[in-house]
């Protein structure tokens, strides 16, 4: 098929199928893994989808299955998945010195959920220069602390520079084997990884704007955040905070029973900062009581800002929804935060995303009952993270069967590409009606 008629969704899709094929066989290569190591079709593709969509759930161990060789190459598909398609794409159209022409523009307008064509290329320059001076700093600060840990620099900036790398695009892969619970008592490593998390999470609009905000600090200049930056970036702290407090309160006379109010503390927030897509952990999963690991799978499913690395409904569908509810409660017909208000079609997006989300979710949670011997919390838990990108799980995604996987798989990758680019996909291009039935009134509720 010729790419002429593939509409914008379809074409950035056919562009992450791609990515995908080409990180299988990269990973697939006999110097990305360690001698003797088993690794079948499936595991190198739910591995690619994994590391492309920067979710973190993986089937086999990372640090025994992949060599240095190979950490750099998961390495550099974290950073392809979690920067965009489309963003290096552009860098790379840019440095060949082709023209960015209409189809690009509306190609990046679509992958970075914006909506205007203008101004787009210097919106990914800016991205990419962000994140990649974000993840020089997080390594060079991680490869100097852990010379503590490890016995040469070599190891230690090896692991300094791939935590960097999967807590900035919120990867959630880990080359010490045990996720962060070798640091679990390290405050230093967990606030500096939480950091990169947010980073990356927050939303890469956000950062640009306070990154001009401080750039402009001239006498008499006043600078206006938008108000998808207001908006998302109160949600997303919201969240965090209350996420911490529920976590804190349900594990007080469980996991954290006999532990300090400090360790309490950074336990409680650090979990809930990775669900917002970051993947990482503390502790083990499992030991955490059932109301706990529901209030993390709501949080993953939510997960992180539009125009991130993160996966989910993300923060701003969350906030139009519960804006859109308390309106209507108050029978108002428009919805006004921050000064401003909220346009219409914007409320009907954040509604298609949450029904189809659910039935995405709902329908991959029956699937795995069926095909799966574990326990439905476990399910729900695997399926959130995955629609999430987020990467926590339970310790049941290697014992999945194939069925299983390849829905873990459809799900990391719906999560990754977004609800709305995969409904557009669906739906074609778009089509506007020449002509209306006349309308009439249906009986709600």
């Amino acid at each position: 098929m010729k790419l002429h008629v593939l509409s914008p969704a379809q074409l950035i899709v056919s562009f992450y199928f791609l990515a995908v094929s080409v990180s299988v066989i990269l990973i697939s290569l006999p110097i990305a893994h360690k001698k003797e190591v088993e690794w079948s079709f499936i595991d190198a593709l739910f591995t690619a989808v994994s590391a492309v969509s920067v979710t973190g759930l993986t089937v086999v161990n990372t640090s025994e299955t992949f060599s240095t060789t190979g950490v750099f190459i998961l390495a550099f598909v974290l950073q392809f998945g979690g920067i965009g398609i489309m963003t290096l794409g552009t860098f790379i159209w840019l440095l060949m010195g082709k023209k960015i022409g209409l189809r690009e523009r509306r190609l990046i307008m679509l992958d970075q959920n914006q909506t205007n064509l203008s101004g787009l290329v210097n919106l990914l320059k800016q991205i990419l220069y962000l994140i990649i001076i974000i993840e020089i700093i997080g390594a060079l600060i991680l490869g100097l602390y852990f010379l503590n840990y490890y016995p040469d620099w070599k190891e230690a900036f090896l692991h300094g520079f791939f935590a960097s790398v999967s807590a900035t695009t919120n990867g959630g892969f880990d080359i010490t084997g045990n996720s962060l619970i070798p640091y679990a008592n390290d405050y230093f490593v967990q606030f500096i990884n939480m950091l990169l998390i947010i980073l990356g999470a927050i939303g890469f609009p956000v950062l640009i704007e306070v990154k001009n905000f401080l750039s402009n600090q001239t006498e008499g200049y006043r600078f206006r955040f938008s108000l998808f930056t207001k908006l998302t970036t109160t949600t997303f702290f919201l969240l965090v905070i209350i996420g911490t407090l529920l976590i804190y309160l349900l594990e007080a006379k469980h996991f954290l029973a006999d532990k300090s109010w400090h360790e309490s503390l950074f336990y409680s927030l650090f979990q809930s900062v990775s669900t917002r897509s970051g993947g990482l952990a503390t502790l083990n999963v499992p030991d955490l009581s059932e109301p706990t690991l529901l209030i993390m799978s709501v949080l993953m499913f939510i997960g992180a800002s539009p125009s991130s690395v993160g996966g989910g409904i993300r923060t701003t569908t969350l906030a139009l929804n519960v804006l859109f509810l308390f309106h209507f409660a108050r029978g108002n017909r428009s919805i006004k935060v921050f000064n401003r208000e909220i346009h219409e079609e914007d409320i009907h997006k954040s509604v298609a995303v949450t029904i189809m989300a659910v039935l995405i979710c709902t329908t991959s949670v029956i699937i795995l009952t069926i095909t799966e011997p574990f326990s439905l919390t476990s399910i729900i838990f695997e399926v959130t993270s995955a629609f999430g990108t987020s990467g926590l799980s339970m310790g049941i995604t290697p014992e999945l069967s194939t069925i299983g996987k390849c829905v873990i798989i459809f799900l990391m990758f719906v999560g990754r590409i977004g609800i709305l680019i995969s409904l557009f996909v669906l739906g074609g291009r778009e089509k506007k009606s020449n002509f209306h039935y006349p309308k009439e009134r249906v009986i709600i509720g």
